[in-house]
């Protein structure tokens, strides 16, 4: 399961930093386009990251993942879905869950080096 919910978050991460590249090159202002950047850049990081847990999760079975996973998931979510309704042109008040968001993506890497320190890894 873990395995192909990294693999769904890197193929919209690829979709979207192409809408982002094609679709929205002559729609959206320059601040929109960085937004945009910035959110299919932080998306792939963290989506590479889900993977990275998939693959340990297989590895070494007893290692917990789920918490770290869901934060970083439910962080994606926030941080990145934020900037990509504000790029499209919607409520900029949605950006101020960008960073509860980003709060949940550093929780979740934490909570990694947490159990990792726990578990002597």
């Amino acid at each position: 399961m873990w395995l192909a919910i990294s693999a769904i978050n890197l193929a919209i991460a690829v979709i979207l930093g192409a809408f982002g590249a094609h679709g929205l090159k002559t729609r959206a202002s320059v601040e929109q386009l960085t937004w945009w950047h910035t959110s299919t850049e932080y998306f792939f990081y963290h989506a590479i990251g889900l993977l990275a847990l998939s693959i340990l999760a297989k590895a070494v079975p007893a290692f917990p993942i789920k918490a770290s996973f869901i934060l970083i998931q439910v962080g994606i979510l926030f941080f990145c879905g934020s900037l990509y309704v504000m790029s499209l042109g919607l409520p900029r008040v949605l950006g101020a869950i960008t960073p509860f968001g980003g709060l949940l993506m550093i929780l979740g890497w934490l909570t990694l080096a947490y159990h990792a320190i726990k578990f002597k890894a």
